[in-house]
């Protein structure tokens, strides 16, 4: 119970932060939003409701104390073509635990555009107003092509501090780069997980816990305030089935003013509601689905094969067929032998 008191304490202290000017003085709504994607078939099929669920090496993103859950060494990777292939986002991570109760990790994130035309020398200005005005026009031959990258790199402690309660932390570097601009950020997560009962999963990721500072090599600064994601999930056993049903739910509480782009505000404070169900047949293959933060209906799959997971996931974008639909496929490997299990 004492876990619990401590995470409440530790959300109010954000709130504060909040209420002080300290997460939104600067006005800096959606710097990190490449972060909040998500990462993995099997938490995108269940609309990423993960934070109390995850269990593999992807704890170093939704929740970094359940790292500490790994026995063996994993790696993951993942590819997500979106926008109709305009964005590309891939993922890899490492997880090896140490010791009996220990785990280290790193995550790598990749977020990119490529191609995107820059006019700004294009412009046959007639009447030299620097604007596009009517009769004039843009000169084909003068627009050049520029990138847009997100790099992010996050280096995972976690430990298990007894069977019920863990604990864990990430060290977060981030770059940016916009055509011949730049940025470099430092932060840190904070991760909690209990398990009051048996089957009955809490957990608790504290994103950017002391705010996330963007310095561009323009002289800008920008900042990623801080987000709560909290998330309960239960293992429901069907022996008739031979399998379980896992529900989960999530929700996103930001403190950065973002009050109609969420499901629902108190004031700059904001919530946004995760939900998933996956059924898992003797742990053999399951079937999974969701609901996310941007309402849309997620579904996914996903078969474990000897030292291999294969999950993938489907997001549907409703309302601009132009957005198409995203499908995502993760790999997970275990190096599950004896020689590399935890001692």
């Amino acid at each position: 119970m004492k876990y619990i008191k401590i995470s409440i304490i530790v959300i109010a202290f954000l709130a504060i932060l909040n209420d002080s000017g300290f997460s939104q003085g600067n006005g800096s709504k959606y710097a990190g939003e490449f972060l909040a994607i998500g990462v993995g078939g099997r938490p995108l099929g269940m609309g990423s409701a993960y934070v109390a669920l995850v269990n593999d090496v992807t704890a170093g993103y939704w929740n970094p104390a359940l790292l500490s859950k790994l026995d063996y060494p994993q790696f993951s990777l993942m590819h997500d073509a979106r926008f109709g292939n305009l964005l590309n986002y891939n993922y890899g991570a490492v997880g090896i635990p140490i010791g009996k109760n220990q785990s280290l990790g790193l995550s790598v994130i990749i977020n990119g555009i490529s191609d995107i035309p820059d006019t700004r020398n294009a412009l046959i200005d007639l009447n030299g107003n620097g604007q596009l005005d009517p009769g004039e026009r843009l000169d084909p031959d003068r627009i050049t092509y520029f990138n847009s990258n997100d790099y992010a790199f996050l280096l995972t402690y976690s430990k298990k501090q007894n069977e019920k309660f863990s604990y864990g932390a990430n060290f977060k570097v981030i770059r940016r780069s916009l055509a011949e601009e730049s940025a470099w950020g430092l932060g840190f997560d904070l991760g909690l997980a209990y398990n009051p009962i048996e089957r009955l999963m809490l957990g608790a990721n504290l994103q950017d816990v002391t705010t996330t500072y963007l310095a561009w090599s323009t002289g800008k600064k920008e900042n990623i305030s801080p987000t709560a994601k909290i998330g309960a999930a239960y293992v429901i056993p069907v022996p008739f089935l031979n399998g379980t049903f896992v529900p989960a739910s999530d929700l996103d509480v930001r403190f950065e003013n973002r009050r109609t782009a969420s499901n629902f505000n108190v004031g700059a404070v904001s919530f946004d509601f995760h939900g998933g169900l996956e059924y898992n047949y003797s742990n053999l293959f399951s079937i999974r689905g969701g609901y996310n933060e941007i309402g849309n209906l997620t579904l996914g799959a996903g078969i474990k094969l000897p030292k291999i997971n294969i999950d993938y996931s489907f997001a549907k974008f409703d309302g601009d067929e132009q957005l198409g639909n995203t499908h995502r496929i993760s790999l997970t490997f275990t190096l599950d032998e004896d020689k590399f299990k935890r001692k």
